[in-house]
């Protein structure tokens, strides 16, 4: 924008001073030339006023010869009958024809033009005076003046450009202030403000900019709370749970229950945590989603025994941080799995596989018909409640990487939360030796 504003500046100046500066220049042309003839004329009345006196050709030549045109040779008299008196320029027929005309005229000759100047003698015999003005003569101080012009145009168009410049840097610094703090605050710095600067229009706009990011916030601090509360009123039936867990007999079904009421107080407080954290704090947050994979694991491996299903687990040996908060990345990590036990049946064997590209959740149940359709939030085609993979999708977006929906190698459906974009040999299988397998006898 700002070069465009140059421009146009440019533009414009440059067309307002040609629009004065071409007729300024040829004025100056003329006047120089009729300044000249001017002169011409003067030198000639001089003659004029010598003729009157005496016209004899002794005196007319002394008096030729006192003058500046005429000691330069720019100066002649022409008398019937005689010679010219001086140096002529032109051709007798031209004299003669000015003779008989009786006015004063101007004739081109070579490297100038010559002045005529006709006059009637006593006796009624015309003479002509002939002032010869040269090119050099009729563009004296011409080109002087038009360089003196140039310059003047240069500065003013220069003077105007750096001008239109200085208003415009101004401009787009205010613009670029405005759409750096709009990015900023799209990417979850709440805290973001900017000081309105610029024209008064930019300025209006950095304190709209300023009252969204302020109701924005108060929006989200709301939206937060409402969750927070939301996920609070959960503890009361939770409690009621718990008692009832805590009446029955001991044994694994009563472990169970106490298991499952602990982490479901667990994830209620990390709820409760993370949203009142705020986002800004949030996108701050490490993860090592290998640890978060096995306390999980250690939940869904007891309902796999139960459902007989066998699974394994490929991969885990080394640490992988991903920028995720520990519930979120539980959050992914449960939607996958969950999706799982959901959407087959019992007995039917999955395979987990976690490197550094991320995680892979395999199973040999009857796949995904539609993948495309399996992402859209709130959509389902087998009666859940469709949130699931657009969990794992919106996740993925976060740390930049990719929700991988498709075919799995052991015939059902595999779902992949990649921390970056799939590439050739990111999804290939990990060899044997890698493994750890378990399994239901």
């Amino acid at each position: 924008m700002r070069w465009a504003l140059n421009r146009l500046a440019l533009a414009i100046t440059s067309m307002v001073a040609c629009a004065f500066l071409v007729p300024l220049a040829v004025a100056i042309w003329q006047i120089a030339h009729d300044k000249a003839i001017s002169e011409a004329r003067q030198q000639a009345t001089s003659m004029v006023t010598v003729l009157g006196v005496n016209a004899d050709p002794t005196a007319l030549t002394n008096a030729v010869a006192s003058t500046s045109a005429g000691s330069a040779g720019l100066l002649s008299v022409h008398l019937p009958g005689v010679d010219p008196i001086g140096t002529s320029h032109l051709s007798d027929a031209t004299v003669e024809r000015a003779a008989k005309q009786r006015r004063s005229a101007t004739a081109a000759a070579a490297g100038g033009v010559a002045y005529l100047q006709p006059t009637v003698l006593t006796d009624g015999r015309t003479v002509v005076v002939e002032v010869f003005v040269t090119d050099a003569e009729m563009r004296r101080g011409v080109y002087k003046a038009w360089a003196s012009l140039a310059g003047l145009a240069v500065v003013l168009v220069a003077g105007s450009t750096l001008l239109a410049d200085r208003l415009g840097a101004q401009m787009v610094r205010a613009t670029r202030q405005l759409a750096e703090s709009t990015r900023k605050l799209g990417g979850g710095e709440l805290n973001e403000r900017i000081e309105p600067s610029g024209p008064r229009e930019l300025r209006d706009a950095g304190q709209a900019f300023n009252t969204m990011a302020g109701d924005l916030r108060r929006l989200l601090d709301r939206e937060r709370e409402l969750a927070a509360d939301l996920s609070h009123r959960l503890r009361t039936p939770l409690t009621a749970l718990r008692l009832d867990a805590e009446t029955i007999p001991p044994g694994p079904i009563a472990d169970r229950m106490r298991q499952a009421c602990d982490l479901l107080d667990q994830e209620l407080e990390a709820i409760i945590t993370g949203a009142r954290l705020g986002v800004e704090h949030r996108g701050n947050q490490q993860c090592d989603l290998v640890e978060a994979l096995a306390d999980r694991l250690a939940f869904w491996s007891v309902l796999a025994e139960d459902q007989e299903r066998p699974w394994e687990v490929v991969g885990g040996h080394e640490p992988v941080m991903v920028p995720m908060s520990r519930s979120d990345v539980i959050l992914v990590v449960d939607a996958m799995l969950g999706n799982v036990f959901s959407h087959t049946d019992e007995g039917v064997a999955f395979r987990v596989s976690v490197s550094s590209t991320g995680l892979l959740v395999d199973d040999a149940g009857p796949g995904i018909a539609d993948p495309a359709a399996a992402v859209q939030r709130g959509f389902s085609g087998a009666g859940s409640t469709g949130l699931g993979l657009d969990i794992v999708r919106r996740a993925a977006d976060t740390v930049r990487g990719q929700l991988v929906v498709g075919r799995s190698p052991l015939g059902g459906a595999r779902v992949g939360f990649l921390l970056t974009s799939p590439e050739d040999g990111l999804l290939d299988e990990e060899p044997p030796a890698r493994r750890r397998r378990r399994a239901v006898r």
